[in-house]
């Protein structure tokens, strides 16, 4: 007999623990509920399919709730309103992408937050390895007891950082026509803490 079931709806369920109290109409639940049946029926297909749009529909929640987390905009700023995106990993190895962009006079920033990406290995060796971020003329920094990549040209006034949280998340804060407190300010206005517990 197949452990299908065994294997996959645990994380399923997993990932349920990481989202905010659902009813008992909930769509996840419901889907989960129809694939088990399924499953149980032997549509193998059905099933794998449903449990696909659940996570899918997981994911969508978790970025809903990294919205919030997003800074509201600092003295002085105007801010838009926050996106959210949530792809499987069919799509660019998936992952979940919040983002919100603010503005002061002709001074630009974003703010993206991205967490369970491919892209994420690739920020952690950079944040691990002084000699590549040194490389692209980054400069490893603490902020709020996070590592971070700090890259900023002066002469244009324009800069990257980038903040790997609890080894699952990467903020990207990109500004033009901004000085380099500005980038740091808005770093240090995340809540880390609660970012963690997402």
């Amino acid at each position: 007999m197949s452990t299908f079931p065994h294997r996959v709806l645990p994380l399923i369920l997993a990932m349920l623990l990481h989202v905010p109290a659902v009813h008992a109409d909930d769509n996840v639940l419901s889907t989960i509920r129809e694939a088990t049946r399924q499953y149980e029926a032997g549509d193998y297909t059905a099933a794998a399919s449903n449990l696909d749009y659940a996570a899918q529909l997981v994911r969508q929640q978790k970025s809903e709730r990294m919205k919030a987390l997003l800074p509201e905009p600092l003295s002085g700023w105007e801010g838009k309103e926050a996106n959210a995106q949530a792809l499987g990993a069919a799509i660019l190895g998936g992952g979940v992408t919040v983002s919100r962009d603010y503005k002061r006079g002709t001074s630009s920033l974003s703010v993206e937050i991205v967490s369970d990406s491919p892209v994420l290995q690739s920020v952690l060796m950079m944040v691990n390895n002084p000699v590549f971020a040194g490389a692209g003329g980054g400069k490893l920094e603490t902020l709020k007891g996070q590592r971070a990549i700090l890259k900023f040209d002066s002469g244009k006034k324009s800069g990257d950082l980038y903040v790997v949280v609890d080894g699952r998340f990467v903020i990207t804060i990109k500004g033009r026509q901004v000085a380099r407190e500005d980038l740091i300010a808005y770093s240090e206005a995340i809540n880390y803490a609660l970012l963690e517990k997402n």
